[in-house]
């Protein structure tokens, strides 16, 4: 087996539902409304999963983009990870699901629970495959159809969420390509600040949870807020440090899609211009797992990432967890 060699994304695509749920939608189910909902997060519409479609369907469909994209077949793939916190069940895992639709027979396959996070941790994942030579091809994909388990009571939460996914191929790169550095971090004792209380081996799901919406996203939106405030640059910068390198040396900064204010907040940390950060926010609102594949694969394909490029990936979400990358753009 190879050792030490570098490992990047060859390939990206990623896949959106076709059902569009505006601002304007939303104000006829709760109390709110456009200017509002666009002032506090950056939104004008997200994206909806159709009726009978799963977290797995959206999957496959980016995953075939970026396989197709790179010029290879399902059977090139040596292990598929995919990051969710909507998998199509409890188990099996949605990886596996995935597998057997893509024809990768036999392949290895796995979910990766990070929260909105998940991707940038899959990417650092299937670079440690890569590198020390385990495995040569990873399909990371990042995939959740939040709709699902968003509760459309909740005025503050439900304003925020779309479902998306995003899949990368990692593979062995040139020397002068590929990922530099990555930056992973939980803290569990905000765990309560984001989750879904009912469904899990702690308290199942009875009717009363159910009644009182306890099977969907509880958040505590101010100390999510200042979490994502604080952590974004924070790991931006140890994240640059680890690999000898200042905000000078960024041509691009692809942040997790949860709040412009979030994004803004990172942006005068860091002392750069906003244009340095893509944002796509106000199109498909927060789609966790997905936020930021979806972002990346629309960044290259408006020429705001090129060959050679240094980028910075930067995310933050349930657990509480973060998670930033810098890589040199391979393609």
């Amino acid at each position: 087996m190879a050792n030490n060699r570098r490992a990047g994304i060859i390939s990206i695509g990623s896949a959106l539902p076709e059902k569009v749920l505006s601002n304007s939608d939303l104000e006829k189910i709760v109390d709110t409304n456009d200017e509002w909902i666009r002032t506090m997060t950056g939104i004008s519409e997200r994206r909806m999963a159709e009726d009978g479609k799963a977290t797995s369907d959206y999957a496959i469909e980016a995953a075939k983009v970026a396989l197709d994209r790179a010029g290879m077949s399902a059977a090139d793939i040596d292990l598929i990870i995919v990051a969710t916190v909507t998998p199509d069940m409890p188990f099996p895992a949605t990886a596996s699901i995935v597998q057997n639709a893509l024809g990768a027979e036999q392949c290895p396959a796995f979910d990766l629970n990070a929260g909105c996070s998940g991707w940038v941790y899959g990417l650092a994942t299937a670079n440690a495959f890569v590198t020390s030579g385990m495995y040569e091809r990873v399909l990371v994909i990042g995939a959740d159809v939040l709709t699902r388990v968003t509760n459309w009571t909740d005025r503050s939460t439900c304003i925020l969420f779309g479902d998306a996914a995003g899949a990368g191929i990692v593979a062995p790169v040139d020397d002068d390509y590929g990922m530099l550095g990555f930056d992973l971090g939980s803290d569990g004792s905000g765990a309560e600040s984001l989750c879904i209380p009912a469904g899990g081996s702690r308290s199942g799901c009875t009717h009363e949870d159910i009644d009182n919406h306890r099977d969907k996203i509880v958040m505590e939106g101010r100390e999510v807020f200042k979490f994502g405030v604080k952590i974004q640059g924070e790991a931006t910068e140890r994240v640059l440090a680890k690999v000898g390198m200042t905000t000078d040396d960024i041509d691009l900064i692809v942040p997790h899609q949860a709040n412009i204010r979030i994004i803004e907040s990172a942006v005068n940390r860091l002392g750069l211009p906003p244009d340095k950060f893509f944002v796509n926010l106000h199109k498909y609102g927060n789609t966790s797992a997905a936020s930021i594949p979806v972002a990346v694969d629309e960044a290259i394909r408006e020429g705001r990432i090129k060959k050679g490029d240094t980028v910075v990936t930067v995310g933050f979400g349930a657990g509480l967890t973060w998670a930033a990358g810098v890589m040199k753009w391979a393609y």
